[in-house]
């Protein structure tokens, strides 16, 4: 048997990372392109899906913050927005197609995650090429 004795290293200390080892520290977590999801929402989203948003065949919410299923499908937007933009080919057109086109179109529903929104209220109308409405969300929400 082997005594470790006080001269002997910690068994821990023996497989302890090296500081000094660059290829042991853990890596920087991914920035991101936007800093949040209202930045997503606000300066990416309102532009690439441009709509004509008529409270009948179309809806929008300008506080789209205060929908609780629009914010986790907007959330998984942005989230795949991310990580697909890193796919130099393919990867945008993966996000219109798999992503963007799929949850868009449940967003806009009539009777999907906006249909308690005004659809009478000038705020959440569009005409052809404008962007989709938009109000920011209280200053500390994101």
């Amino acid at each position: 048997m082997t005594d470790w004795g006080e001269d002997e290293p910690e068994l821990d200390a023996a497989f302890a990372p090296d500081p000094d080892d660059e290829t042991s520290a853990e890596p920087e977590p991914r920035k991101t392109y936007y800093a949040n999801l209202d930045e997503f929402v606000r300066l990416y989203l309102r532009e690439a899906y441009a709509r004509p948003i008529n409270g009948r065949t179309r809806v929008w919410a300008a506080e789209w913050w205060k929908y609780p299923e629009a914010v986790i499908r907007l959330d998984a937007l942005w989230r795949a927005w991310e990580h697909l933009r890193l796919e130099p080919r393919t990867g945008m057109s993966v996000w219109f197609r798999d992503h963007a086109d799929h949850h868009m179109q449940v967003l806009m529903d009539p009777d999907g995650p906006f249909s308690a929104a005004d659809p009478t209220s000038a705020t959440n109308l569009a005409t052809r090429g404008q962007r989709l409405p938009y109000d920011p969300p209280p200053t500390k929400l994101y």
